[in-house]
């Protein structure tokens, strides 16, 4: 085995290192995967020489590869490689969970790679805040619950988190969502950090899963695997972090590959929300109350917290729900935009008066450091609010929150002073980046001006392997119906994808009288990964799914039918609602692109070895046949019948 951190071939002194990573990496596909019986592709060989070029010369690169090519080893090999010559981990950042499991988990692309190259990779998981248990919520709910699976949860959490006068030796990880795969969504969300949860002051902080996980990724030497929205979120506040005296969520890398990169936008533009709970704003200010302050500030404090109440009356009266959504549409009328200018004027007005509280050495730096964090996010998002035309709100009702969600409508110009104007290497992966091989759309939406970028086909014989029908939709009760004797005559074996949560909620109220010969299985009520791995083991199970239209890789028997149970078009909610708002044709420029992208990555979810087999099913209207089918049969890889 080669020792972890060392190149896997050697360098002379005299020697230029992307010679002889050339070299290597020539060996590797041409003789040393073919040995361990792995196929030599064209398509590899290609890309391989396109990505050498963009560590070279530390370029962005959009490298769009069909699915079979391989892809997966080409970057994993340049990124491993890449970072022990700079000696600084490589980022891997994916669309989601899931595919996340694909790259890590027993007899994933890593393990693969390390047993035909006998290499031993390092590498750690960094996941999002909310994927770890929260102690702050968890243990007073354990306490006050009959509820067998969150008890389960806290019997599980380790002794040395309840004893504070623990060595710090004996801390160990903990808390990740994975641990607890029997948790539904719904319970999970419950006891998970979420952002009302004040990490900075909290008593479990230096006790919690996330500190302790995130401790542990930092170190690793060879790879870190994130999703977007984690990387947004690091790149958001890293900057504030520094101001705070904490390090960014993630280390320094050496380069950047983002797997499935066409999501990246959602990412970044969910990753610079700034989400206003009611209890948040009076929380804060309420505790300031309680220190030592001038009675200006006092005064000051009272007019804000009675201008926040207000404010979100108003904004809960003037709410429309979207359907299929915890999400409620707000009009900025006159009433909230004079409200909004006065609560942004006042904590304007606050963090000056912060300054002269903070000279009289009466409240600890570290509390006046966190209020003007606060005050500050809380002021940049109103500035957003209030400038026309720049953001895109919300408001989210649930059964005991309401929040305003704010952020911007165009993260471009952020994008390319963050994160592409590092002098890194980037890769963009994925079989959907271009537009007829036209990448134009997602470099501008992205704030890249300079790339280099390539597109190689699937190896795949699809006319041999796969079939693609087309079915008519007249109405809800005939589709399920349909959509139940397909699942029937293949005997299971099924994935079944829904445009939205609401959909498939729909089709399970139907389908929770009917008998089924085989498991039904659906996303969210288990961890996800369980829930796939579940799927995979099971050749007869059936999997519902409205978020697996990328990353989910079941080879074999297990998955030889594909239903797609409406043509996914984005939601009507207000980031979509901007989106059209600002093109000359909405159906054109957001609505069919966004929809041909997600059926596509839907489509691959079926063939994925030279050896697989099945059909395709894809429900639409007669009134989406005569607007869609044309642009549909240009993106599919056989004719539909």
């Amino acid at each position: 085995m080669t020792k972890t951190n060392a190149l896997p071939f050697t360098v002379g002194k005299t020697d230029n290192f992307f010679d002889r990573l050339g070299d290597y990496v020539g060996d590797v596909f041409y003789d040393i995967l073919p040995e361990k019986g792995y196929e030599l592709r064209d398509e590899q060989i290609y890309m391989a020489f396109q990505l050498e070029q963009a560590f070279k010369n530390k370029r962005t690169i959009f490298a769009e590869a069909g699915v079979g090519t391989g892809k997966t080893f080409v970057y994993l090999l340049y990124a491993i490689c890449y970072a022990r010559y700079r000696r600084k981990p490589a980022i891997i950042s994916c669309a989601d969970e899931t595919l996340i499991e694909q790259l890590v988990k027993k007899g994933g692309d890593i393990e693969k790679l390390e047993e035909a190259l006998g290499l031993n990779i390092d590498v750690r998981l960094a996941k999002a805040r909310e994927n770890y248990v929260c102690m702050k919520k968890l243990d007073p709910i354990a306490n006050r619950t009959d509820d067998e699976d969150i008890l389960r949860v806290h019997d599980e959490i380790p002794d040395f988190v309840f004893d504070t006068g623990a060595s710090m030796q004996s801390f160990e990880r903990y808390g990740d969502r994975k641990e607890y795969p029997w948790v539904p969504n719904e319970k999970w969300e419950a006891i998970a950090w979420d952002q009302l949860q004040q990490c900075s002051t909290c008593e479990w902080r230096h006790r919690s899963g996330q500190t302790l996980n995130r401790e542990y990724y930092r170190h690793a030497q060879d790879l870190i695997i994130c999703s977007h929205d984690f990387y947004m979120e690091h790149i958001w506040t890293k900057d504030s972090r520094k101001r705070e005296g904490q390090m960014p969520l993630l280390p320094e890398a050496s380069c950047v590959v983002f797997d499935e990169g066409h999501l990246l936008e959602f990412a970044a533009q969910k990753g610079l929300t700034y989400r206003f709970n009611f209890q948040a704003l009076s929380k804060v200010l309420t505790g300031y109350m309680g220190q030592d302050v001038r009675e200006e500030s006092l005064h000051l404090i009272e007019e804000i917290l009675g201008l926040n109440d207000d404010w979100f009356d108003l904004l809960e009266e003037s709410a429309v729900p979207v359907q299929g959504s915890e999400r409620h549409e707000i009009t900025l009328t006159k009433g909230l935009k004079t409200l909004a200018e006065k609560l942004h004027s006042n904590v304007q007005e606050l963090l000056e008066q912060l300054v002269f509280d903070a000279e009289l050495f009466t409240i600890e730096d570290y509390h006046i450091k966190i209020m003007e964090e606060y005050l500050e996010f809380f002021s940049y998002g109103l500035s957003i609010l209030l400038q026309d035309d720049e953001g895109i709100y919300w408001l989210e009702k649930t059964d005991n929150e309401t929040s305003l969600v704010i952020m911007p409508r165009l993260v471009e110009e952020v994008l390319r002073k963050e994160v592409f104007s590092q002098n890194i290497p980037f890769v963009f992966s994925s079989a959907t980046l271009s537009q007829g091989e036209d990448f134009t759309y997602l470099a501008d939406s992205l704030g890249i001006q300079s790339y280099d970028s390539f597109s190689v086909n699937s190896p795949f014989d699809y006319e041999q392997q796969m079939q693609i029908y087309n079915d008519m939709e007249t109405d809800k009760q005939a589709k399920y119906e349909s959509i139940y004797k397909k699942m029937m005559d293949n005997n299971g074996k099924t994935l079944v994808l829904f445009a939205s949560a609401q959909e498939m909620k729909d089709f399970r109220n139907w389908a929770d009288d009917k008998t089924w010969e085989f498991s039904v299985l659906y996303e969210g009520d288990r961890e996800i990964s369980e829930t796939v791995k579940a799927f995979q083991l099971d050749e007869s199970a059936v999997l519902c799914a409205y978020h697996l239209w990328e990353g989910l890789d079941v080879p074999g028997e297990a998955l030889t039918q594909v239903i797609i149970a409406s043509l996914p078009f984005p939601p009507k909610d207000p980031v979509f609602q901007a989106k059209r708002k600002h093109v000359e044709n909405p159906q054109t420029e957001v609505d069919e692109p966004y929809m041909l992208l997600r059926l596509r990555q839907g489509i691959g979810r079926l063939i994925r070895t030279s050896t697989d087999h099945g059909s395709i099913h894809i429900w639409m209207t007669e009134e989406e046949k005569k607007a869609y089918f044309a642009a549909i049969q240009k993106v599919v890889p056989v004719k539909i019948v």
